[in-house]
């Protein structure tokens, strides 16, 4: 296989700024086609779970309904189990962009923990009420 490079050249120095986004733009790129971006999601809570159903995503997230979501163009969605969403694609823009709307529906909420929440993420806890005195 040949090796090609490509080169990023600013006209003038006003543009500097623009030349490390240009380049991690292109380099995001060419990981995204050699190496799917992932970004993994934890629905937790009691009843709280999510399935798939063709290319959409159905959660029940203690609403009166449940919640669908169509797959973007370019996105997949893998559920290991119920509790448990992974979403793939090419592009990490969109991966992240479709990650964020999901979390979105039901964030993680910091008395019980129950929600959505990113797999990676650690939720501080607050305390309850204590009772009277």
């Amino acid at each position: 296989m040949e090796e090609k490079e490509i080169k990023v050249e600013i006209p003038s120095e006003e543009y500097g700024n623009l030349h490390g986004l240009t380049r991690t733009l292109i380099s995001n790129m060419i990981e995204g086609v050699t190496n799917e971006f992932t970004r993994e999601l934890q629905v937790n809570g009691v009843g709280y779970r999510a399935q798939k159903q063709g290319t959409k995503l159905v959660m029940n997230l203690g609403y009166s309904h449940p919640v669908e979501m169509e797959a973007p163009e370019g996105i997949t969605f893998d559920l290991p189990n119920p509790n448990t969403i992974i979403v793939r694609g090419i592009n990490k823009e969109v991966v992240g962009q479709t990650a964020a709307v999901i979390r979105s529906k039901r964030p993680p909420e910091v008395y019980r923990g129950k929600g959505i929440k990113y797999a990676e993420e650690h939720i501080r806890r607050k305390e309850g009420k204590t009772g009277k005195k």
